[in-house]
């Protein structure tokens, strides 16, 4: 196997591990935070986070993925990129923590949840101060890094979670772990920057101009993604009790706890996928369909596993007070495959410089998402958030999918896609007919049937495994950078 897809296999490895500990994690804080707070208390929470998804939604301007792009290109100036693009980050970040305490009197919270808001802002500030330096470990392929980065701070933030519940701190103490695991994280990660690139903040008018008039069409997508990924939270806060938000958030943090794996993976290749797009194409379509492929194979035992195990999920999660979310975690466990999708296509469209298309459609599913939601959660209050949220993540997949093959000529190979299917199948009939063993013995088994069949048809070989986690023959880790 060559260095670069060693090197690949190696950080998908490594940053899995890390990523499944953190969701881990985050999976047994969410269990602490759910029995401590109760229903109405975890709809308090949830609407707290979906204020800090907005937040990085809207001082986003796409900068992260264009300074990505644009660091991988030959000849690119890191230290110029980065020292602008971080400040312009603090910039934005700072006028959040101004505008937030404004923005929560327009809401009907309760005093609790707007200081809630005011601390998710400030925590806001670290989150996205190191959201810029992940373009620099992506280059060098060396995303092991941030994974950890992020685990440490993830583990501070359950162990003060777990501290805070047993001695009965309340609310807003819950609110700041999220501050804490912010904090950590961006100390950790920007410790290690410092070992590829030593940059200081830079205020270069020309610099930001150019940055923001490419970056500015991401920016607005990434604005109009929050409108069909989180705002179902905000209008179920608005219309329905905060209960009902509890219901329906204790099934989606398993969704947002899931979705990390795309974008990482993604992330590992989006370098590759912007440099080889116009210049070598057979490479850019080994890169795009490899990648394609193993979404295919992670996304149809997720879905699977979900329908027959989402009791047993949402029991570990919340326990019997949040039985009703069970529904609302099959439904959303489609919503879950079409991001894996979603990532997928939407950064080929940034890849191939066609961030303005992608706006657009982007656009269209977020006017989508917000009517339908107005229309089915005054009816079905969390089940059609719900119904909404897997429409449009598909509407999602197919309009980007269809502007990849339009305008970029690209359509995904789909290879071995019948025999993951059968597999996909296999598992299906393996949780029916064992359907009353315990839940972890049923998970662990039934993924080993899955992946074993995949063996058996070839879709995944014995070498593939073993070059995962070889690292004979590749070069030292102080590497240059590969790009």
């Amino acid at each position: 196997m060559s260095s670069l897809p060693r090197r690949i296999a190696y950080n998908v490895v490594i940053s899995s591990a890390a990523k499944i500990a953190g969701t881990i994690l985050a999976l047994v804080g969410i269990g602490f935070i759910t029995r401590y707070l109760g229903r109405e208390g975890f709809g308090d929470y949830s609407t707290v986070l979906a204020f800090f998804t907005f937040f990085s939604a809207l001082a986003d301007l796409g900068l992260y993925a264009i300074s990505t792009r644009e660091i991988s290109r030959p000849e690119s100036n890191e230290l110029e990129i980065l020292g602008n693009v971080f400040t312009m980050r603090l910039v934005l970040s700072a006028v959040i923590v101004l505008v937030a305490p404004i923005l929560v009197l327009a809401f009907p919270y309760s005093t609790a949840v707007k200081f809630g808001i005011i601390i998710a802002a400030a925590a806001y500030i670290f989150s996205s101060s190191y959201s810029v330096l992940i373009g620099l470990f992506q280059k060098r392929l060396a995303m092991d890094k941030v994974a950890i980065g992020e685990l440490i701070g993830r583990i501070f933030q359950v162990v003060i979670i777990i501290l805070v519940v047993r001695r009965n701190i309340g609310f807003l103490a819950i609110i700041g772990t999220l501050f804490v695991n912010m904090l950590v994280s961006f100390l950790v990660i920007f410790a290690w920057s410092r070992k590829y690139l030593s940059f200081s903040l830079k205020f270069d008018w020309r610099i930001w101009k150019k940055f923001l008039a490419q970056s500015y069409p991401v920016g607005i997508s990434a604005i109009i993604t929050f409108a069909y990924f989180k705002l179902d939270t905000i209008l179920l806060s608005i219309m329905k009790t905060n209960a009902e938000v509890g219901i329906y958030n204790a099934a989606y943090k398993v969704l947002e706890n899931i979705s990390f794996f795309p974008a990482m993976l993604v992330g590992l290749v989006m370098p590759i996928m912007s440099l080889y797009i116009f210049h070598d194409r057979d490479k850019f379509l080994q890169v795009a369909d490899k990648t394609f492929k193993v979404f295919l194979i992670l996304t149809v035992p997720l879905v699977v596993g979900i329908l027959f195990l989402a009791k047993n999920i949402i029991n570990l999660i919340g326990g019997s007070g949040f039985s009703e979310a069970v529904i609302v975690l099959k439904v959303l466990s489609f919503a879950i495959a079409f991001i894996f999708f979603g990532n997928f296509f939407t950064n080929v469209i940034i890849a191939g410089n066609l961030q303005k298309k992608m706006m657009k459609v982007l656009f269209f599913c977020a006017v989508f998402n917000v009517s339908l939601n107005l229309v089915l959660i005054p009816r079905f209050s969390y089940l059609g958030a719900a119904v909404t949220s897997s429409m449009t993540e598909f509407l999602v997949v197919a309009l980007t999918g269809w502007l990849c093959w339009r305008k970029l000529k690209y359509v995904p190979s789909f290879q071995k896609s019948s025999a993951i299917l059968a597999s996909g199948a296999a598992m299906a009939i393996f949780l029916y007919i064992f359907s009353a063993f315990n839940f972890f013995v049923l998970a662990i088994s039934s993924g080993l049937v899955y992946f074993s069949l995949l063996w058996v048809f070839r879709v995944v070989t014995t070498g593939e495994l073993l070059s995962l986690v070889s690292k004979k023959g590749e070069e030292t880790r102080e590497y240059e950078p590969v790009i």
